[in-house]
């Protein structure tokens, strides 16, 4: 009776388990620095916590969203990371894709702006690796580096020729990452985009798998250190890795893209006081509001993770606007129009109250992607 009894239990662990061999699509999210190395430093900020911030943003957002993904995080806390170990974290878990988030500077008084992707390569002979040799500088601070890096020096320019010899199997891959990276990222927290570029990450050549590095501006520039330290902006950061991310997935697994795009009509709730009524303004969840098929342009300018009542100090006086829900977050617009060129007119009033408002394309009340709607309206 026994034997019995173990047979049928064996039998339906069987059938319940998931199928042999299934695995979870694998995501690595790297925050740069951490612990006793702060990375670059701004007047009143420090890079280890803003790429931390956006890390776990960006984590959020996946195991929100996306069940079939198996987050990793080389670190959530302040804790000091060798750069070795990263990569190691990643080889270990064989993971599908390494995302590295950083925060750029310069000694130069200059102001600089922008966000820049990287992946792992050579630039030209005559380009200084600025940027890789000052990320590259944490390993002096690794217990026995020059055992782990076999005598690397990240400040010699000789112990880069190495890196001219790489033949990776995965370079075609990160640079479709890095560039739906670069794109999503720009668009969605409107960052200057400063492009995709190669250079010699100690972290990337470890790595095992498609990956990539991210610069997501220059906390030594008094306004992109404020940016950076906004809750609004670094959810914004987030959310645009985010999306490239699915992207880039759905293209590896020919799965779809789970809110990337709304995937429901939002349930928009009219908030404009003073224009109860709706005025022309079209609802985001009424097609016919919106003219059928007509593609509608707003101005997407807040992000709150609850509804707000329309006195609420965070929408800085703005009225006439819409709401519409997507996972867990309210997202806030205001104007309609068919016009692209119009609402670039609204798009630069709003930003004198929110700099990251961006504009949102909109077709039978879903949210569409803006170069899509763009091209389809005739715009270059």
């Amino acid at each position: 009776m026994l034997k019995v009894i173990i047979l049928l239990v064996f039998h339906f662990f069987c059938l319940t388990s998931p199928a042999a061999g299934a695995k979870k699509f694998t995501l690595v999210i790297d925050a740069g620095h951490g612990g006793k190395d702060a990375g670059a430093l701004g007047k009143y900020s420090k890079e280890k916590t803003i790429n931390l911030n956006v890390a776990l943003a960006f984590g959020r957002y996946v195991e929100q969203n996306c069940p079939d993904v198996k987050v990793i995080y080389t670190r959530k806390t302040d804790v000091f990371i060798p750069l070795h170990e990263r990569a190691a974290i990643a080889n270990r878990n064989k993971a599908d894709v390494f995302i590295s988030i950083h925060t750029n500077s310069v000694a130069s008084r200059r102001p600089i702006s922008g966000l820049e992707t990287y992946t792992m390569g050579m630039r030209r002979m005559d380009e200084k690796l600025s940027a890789a040799m000052r990320e590259n500088e944490v390993v002096l601070i690794e217990d026995n580096f020059q055992q782990h890096y076999s005598g690397f020096d990240p400040r010699s320019p000789e112990s880069y020729i190495i890196f001219d010899m790489i033949n990776d199997a995965n370079m075609l891959e990160s640079v479709n990452l890095a560039k739906k990276i670069q794109k999503s990222v720009c668009r969605t927290a409107s960052r200057p985009d400063k492009g995709v570029k190669q250079d010699a990450f100690l972290v990337l050549r470890e790595t095992s798998m498609p990956a990539c590095l991210i610069e997501l501006g220059y906390i030594t520039t008094a306004s992109e250190e404020t940016y950076l330290n906004n809750k609004k902006n670094i959810d914004a950061l987030g959310r645009g890795i985010y999306q490239a991310f699915v992207d880039y997935k759905a293209g590896k697994t020919g799965t779809s893209k789970p809110s990337d795009k709304p995937s429901a009509e939002p349930s928009p709730e009219r908030r404009g006081v003073d224009n109860p009524g709706g005025g022309g303004e079209a609802s985001l969840g009424g097609g016919t509001a919106e003219g059928g098929s007509a593609i509608i342009f707003k101005v997407q300018f807040l992000t709150s993770d609850r509804k707000l009542k329309a006195t609420d100090s965070r929408l800085k006086g703005i009225k006439d606007f819409d709401c519409y829900k997507e996972g867990a977050l309210w997202k806030y617009t205001v104007g309609s129009s068919t016009s692209y060129r119009e609402i670039q007119q609204k798009r630069r009033e709003v930003a004198k109250k929110f700099p990251q408002a961006f504009i949102a394309a909109f077709r039978d009340g879903k949210r569409m992607d803006l170069d899509e709607a763009k091209k389809a309206v005739g715009v270059h």
